[in-house]
């Protein structure tokens, strides 16, 4: 997926950083392995040369991507990341609805020994801690809204699993590899003798919905937001209209 600097969705920038509504698919940084994947980082640079990166999002997360334009703000910025002086919320869709309707999730989360990219939560691991809310319950699902107050790798992911109620897409922590409207229609839905089912989600349904932080150099509160993107949209759109709560 190649992307051009200027269609990049900006959602704040000033002289020392600028945020980026990243796409699914798309990644924060160049790949390890391919390094000539198309991806944020390298996109930023064609405008601004000495861009770093103050965190990342998994490929298939939505949301805000913050990067610093010069190694004095990266280093101010990630000493805010670093001490958690930083809100960081996002949304998610669920399998079940998590007991109690919030809570919070303070559960190690270690490397697998067995599969490489792969989290545990297992008591070798680093604290790890998640607070999760109800948005609204469906059925058998839920839409969720969550802080992390640590940024461990797949954190939310491994978390919501850990307590039976994984992403609705998942191929790593969850029970499927896409969503159908058929599981929520059931009944309703009826397909031709020879149509195959579309998809209506293909990838982790999380996205960096919100971040919060005092700005490094003048104090002042920096709230920046990114509306939930359409494929999640969509799933929810589809739930409010045929599973009763």
């Amino acid at each position: 997926m190649m992307i051009k600097p200027n269609t990049l969705e900006i959602l704040y920038e000033d002289i020392h950083m600028i945020a980026v509504n990243k796409a699914a698919g798309v990644l924060s940084i160049p790949d390890r392995f391919n390094p000539d994947i198309s991806n944020l980082i390298t996109q930023l640079k064609k405008l601004y040369p000495e861009v770093l990166p103050v965190h990342r999002l998994d490929k298939y997360t939505t949301g805000i991507n913050l990067f610093a334009k010069d190694a004095d703000s990266h280093a101010a910025l990630s000493a805010i990341f670093e001490s958690r002086e930083i809100e960081k919320y996002y949304d998610a869709i669920v399998d079940g609805s998590p007991q109690p309707e919030s809570g919070r999730i303070d559960v190690p989360l270690a490397e697998s020994t067995v599969t490489r990219g792969k989290m545990l939560a297992h008591q070798r691991g680093k604290p790890s801690t998640t607070d999760y809310k109800i948005i609204k319950s469906y059925r058998n699902f839920a839409h969720v809204y969550l802080r992390i107050f640590t940024g461990r790798m797949h954190q939310i992911r491994v978390h919501m699993q850990y307590i039976g109620n994984p992403l609705i897409v998942d191929t790593l922590y969850g029970n499927r590899n896409a969503f159908f409207l058929s599981e929520i229609k059931h009944k309703k839905f009826n397909l031709g003798k020879n149509d195959e089912e579309r998809p209506l989600l293909t990838r982790q349904p999380l996205h960096a919905s919100k971040l919060i932080f005092n700005h490094p150099v003048n104090n002042e509160k920096i709230e920046i937001q990114a509306m939930l993107p359409k494929d999640m949209q969509a799933v929810l759109t589809q739930m409010d209209k045929w599973i009763k709560v």
